[in-house]
């Protein structure tokens, strides 16, 4: 979708900090950090939202947080911790329709969330 800024992010046509690219995923810094470290996790297929998302996605979600496990301990927050976060949808904060996955880390995370 060349409408889609993931999907250019993805597709090399729009530069990121792009910290880990497979064949299925891409992992980025976030633009506007929340944490010492913010990279957003994107499958390389275009999924609008994870209510968008068909059975048959269910392998590609998990390598979204495989992807996740990883890179947590690459970037050495996966022993203090971190957080994950998926919006979806206008209320529940997605501001990009791309199904994405927050990772946040190197601070202690504040409950409630927002």
């Amino acid at each position: 979708m060349t409408d889609c800024i993931f999907c250019n992010i993805a597709g090399n046509t729009t530069p990121a900090d792009i910290v880990y690219s497979d064949t299925e995923v891409v992992a980025f810094t976030d633009i506007n950090p929340q944490a010492p470290t913010h990279v957003v996790i994107i499958p390389r297929k275009h999924i609008a939202s994870l209510s968008q998302a068909a059975p048959d996605d269910a392998t590609l979600l998990g390598k979204l947080l495989t992807t996740v496990q990883m890179l947590a301990g690459a970037l050495g927050i996966d022993e203090s911790g971190y957080r994950l976060v998926v919006n979806n949808g206008d209320d529940g904060g997605q501001t990009v329709p791309h199904i994405h996955v927050h990772l946040l880390g190197g601070r202690p995370m504040a409950w409630p969330p927002g």
